[in-house]
């Protein structure tokens, strides 16, 4: 037993960094990586998360009574009288080397629940992960973080009220954000009416485009265009959507299309048909799906193609994958009142939402199992 417990001293192992590299101070740094500690002692550094912190612009809102200008242990939000709080979290890794560009979509990302359900965006918690390196790297990202972030809260009308920060391998982001609503004016998955029209607010294809540019198989200018649209909010379009009487919402994210909509026609007792030549597409998705080219995720959510009534039919539409692909940061996908579509999606046009179109029909519940009509 005793040369189970008196084991010998394991050797330290340097940095590997070739001479000439790094000074004294940074081969002292990196040598540190090889062993990292878990629990709070994975947390980011005091001095250097204040000077992150510094100087960052987190919105002002009145009823934040403590919040990032005095930080204490936790926020403290006041709830407006005659208001119900809306809450939602989202959290993932990076999937673009622009880490202010990052902040931007996993802000839009998270705040496009809130505006599902009619909400106005109140504050918002950050969980940022950023990967193991030297000081003045892991600072350079973290103020980019937490700048492109605040950007996009503060454009909501939200505060960034606080956050935790760690190191891991990857750099990754999430948000729990509040909202506020009248508790009768709440929009859900459930309302969708036979006879109402889908209206998709944003073109699909994010999950296509950024499995081929981890392939480096995306053109610069699909991925760019996929990113405009990613960081585009969807406040104004919730808006417009509850200006024209819409009847249920939500927003097209990793279960893609199909997912989203089944779970609608389940909510709200419905069925419904999607006009597939109609769907709006991202430049280049099509390309990147006819090549073969799926998101990770794609097989999980092509299983919900037990959902369709006409599968083999649909399969055969070049677009058909398109059903499946999971968004981020995706579009408002909403229930109108036929004689409101034209009008709503005019606005939403004007509004800049360029690519929104109508994309199908609620219909009364049929004795089908399958709720979902794919029109060729």
């Amino acid at each position: 037993m005793r040369r189970y417990n008196d084991l010998p001293a394991m050797a330290a192992a340097g940095p590997g960094v070739a001479a000439g590299i790094a000074d004294e101070a940074a081969l002292k740094e990196i040598s540190a990586f090889a062993m990292r500690c878990g629990g709070c002692g994975a947390k980011v550094g005091s001095d250097l998360l204040a000077r992150a912190l510094r100087g960052l612009e987190v919105g002002r809102r009145a009823d934040v009574l403590i919040g990032l200008e005095a930080p204490d242990d936790a926020a403290v939000v006041q709830v407006p009288a005659g208001k119900v709080l809306v809450q939602t979290v989202d959290f993932f890794r990076a999937f673009v080397a622009d880490p202010y560009v990052f902040a931007q979509v996993a802000a839009n990302h998270a705040l496009g629940d809130i505006h599902a359900m009619g909400a106005e965006p109140q504050t918002a918690l950050a969980v940022a992960v950023v990967p193991y390196g030297l000081e003045a790297k892991v600072e350079s990202q973290l103020v980019q973080l937490m700048a492109g972030a605040a950007k996009v809260v503060r454009e909501a009308g939200a505060a960034l009220v606080g956050g935790h920060t760690a190191e891991g391998a990857e750099l990754a982001l999430g948000f729990a954000v509040n909202g506020l609503a009248d508790p009768g004016r709440i929009l859900r998955k459930s309302g969708l009416a036979p006879g109402d029209v889908l209206i998709l607010a944003k073109a699909l294809g994010t999950g296509t485009l950024f499995a081929a540019d981890m392939r480096a198989r995306a053109k610069g200018r699909w991925v760019e265009g996929a990113l405009r649209s990613m960081i585009q909010s969807s406040g104004e379009a919730a808006r417009i959507l509850i200006a024209h009487g819409a009847s249920a919402c939500t927003d097209v994210t990793g279960f893609g299309l199909l997912g989203h909509l089944v779970e609608m026609t389940q909510a709200s007792g419905v069925d419904a048909e999607i006009e597939i030549e109609a769907l709006p597409i991202l430049d280049g998705a099509a390309e990147c799906l006819a090549s073969g080219i799926f998101s990770s995720l794609q097989p999980a959510n092509v299983r919900l193609r037990r959902a369709l009534r006409n599968p083999d039919a649909a399969a055969a539409h070049r677009l058909y994958p398109l059903l499946f692909d999971p968004q981020t940061a995706g579009g408002l996908l909403a229930g109108v009142p036929e004689d409101k579509a034209g009008p709503c999606l005019a606005a939403l046009k004007a509004a800049g939402y360029v690519r929104a179109e109508r994309i199908g029909r609620v219909r009364e519940r049929s004795e089908s199992p399958e709720p979902i009509r794919i029109v060729l």
